[in-house]
């Protein structure tokens, strides 16, 4: 029994992580190649989800009708913020485009509310949120349908996006970009339109993020404070590598539950909400970069 426990804290860690992984690989998408982090992309996740449920709510229509329309919007928000927001800010320092993405965020948040109201919503997926019977019956172990099911959507987008970097044309072009944006444009690659493609991408990143999380916590301003605990799970993994993100979000979602069952009852609990950044504080003391990112030598 005690090792069934383990293993349901540790499973539903892990697919708790995996949706700390999304809501990173949105940040990982613009960083790589813009060098601007995104303050924003929790504003984008509380937007999304806030858009679809207010499209339901005003049109009444249902979740499938509402989900293309929303999508819609996600790709001609990214592709606005670029345009008018970035674009204009182009090779100014990092600090004026990281406080852009601040301000952004708090006008985001401001006209989701304005055009849908403030109060919590509830958005319901086809996906119920109860224990997996299979789980149950063969292996005694209580896993949520809903965690199995947002984790194979997370893995499915993760897995369209990384064909799209490794296949397509556009994922050589971005590619290129994050690796020198000087020697993308040397070679004809237009460097704004691609920037375009990597906000519409994200955009459509926040809307997958916002739809599970808004269906597991309700859609409320709350979303916006996932992308805080990305942070940890971008410190871990790096700021610019996707493969470090799934892996930080693993670690930080597994790390987080187990040291909420196990070592909370000793501390007093209530460790879930801050153990995760303590984690990556010391990470930070030992590897700055991250798993995956890309070591810097400073020379003195």
């Amino acid at each position: 029994m005690l090792m069934n426990f383990f293993f349901e804290v540790l499973i539903g860690g892990l697919l708790s992580g995996v949706m700390y992984a999304l809501v990173a690989i949105g940040f990982v998408l613009i960083y790589k190649a813009s060098g601007v982090f995104n303050f924003a992309q929790g504003a984008m996740v509380y937007f999304a989800a806030l858009t679809c449920v207010g499209v339901m709510d005003k049109l009444g229509v249902s979740l499938w009708i509402a989900l293309p329309i929303t999508v819609a919007v996600m790709i001609v928000l990214g592709l606005a913020i670029e345009r008018v927001v970035l674009r204009p800010l182009v090779n100014q320092p990092e600090i004026t485009l990281f406080m852009a993405t601040i301000g952004l965020a708090f006008f985001i948040e401001g006209l989701a509310q304005l055009m849908f109201g403030a109060q919590v919503r509830k958005l319901e997926l086809p996906i119920e949120d109860v224990p997996s019977q299979y789980l149950m019956d063969n292996y005694n172990i209580l896993v949520s349908q809903f965690d199995i099911m947002a984790a194979a959507v997370c893995g499915l987008l993760v897995t369209t996006l990384a064909l799209l970097f490794s296949k397509t044309k556009v994922g050589r072009a971005l590619r290129a970009v994050a690796d020198d944006h000087q020697a993308a444009l040397a070679v004809g690659i237009p460097l704004q339109r691609i920037w375009a493609v990597l906000w519409a991408v994200a955009g459509l990143v926040a809307l997958v993020a916002g739809m599970l999380w808004g269906a597991r916590n309700g859609v409320q301003f709350a979303l916006t404070f996932v992308a805080l605990k990305a942070l940890p799970v971008l410190i871990l993994g790096g700021f610019t590598s996707m493969p470090g993100a799934i892996v930080g979000g693993l670690i930080i979602g597994a790390s987080e539950k187990l040291a909420e069952v196990y070592i909370g009852p000793i501390v007093g609990g209530g460790i879930e909400g801050w153990f995760p950044y303590v984690l990556a504080l010391l990470f930070l003391l030992v590897r700055p970069e991250g798993l995956f990112g890309e070591k810097i030598i400073r020379r003195i």
